[in-house]
């Protein structure tokens, strides 16, 4: 499984989506049902499968599908 495939598979599983409704739109403020809860299980998530640990700062930000992608960069997860 790449890399991207485990992140849309995590980002699928935490808003209840098909991997088709990821993309450029995908963010906090048009998805509903995306709130500080879920979006601490979705950075959890990517810790936990990425074994990475996220700076708070970037746990903030990860408010978007996009941004998510950005941020994994910063940690050499080649999507």
């Amino acid at each position: 499984m790449s890399n991207l495939e485990k992140l849309n598979g995590i980002f699928c599983e935490v808003f209840s989506v098909d991997a088709g409704a990821l993309g450029a739109g995908f963010d906090n403020k048009s998805v509903e049902g995306w709130d500080s809860v879920r979006q601490l299980s979705l950075t959890a998530a990517v810790e936990d499968s990425f074994d990475i640990m996220l700076d708070p700062e970037d746990i903030l930000e990860f408010t978007s599908y996009d941004n998510a992608k950005t941020i994994l960069a910063k940690y050499d997860i080649e999507l």
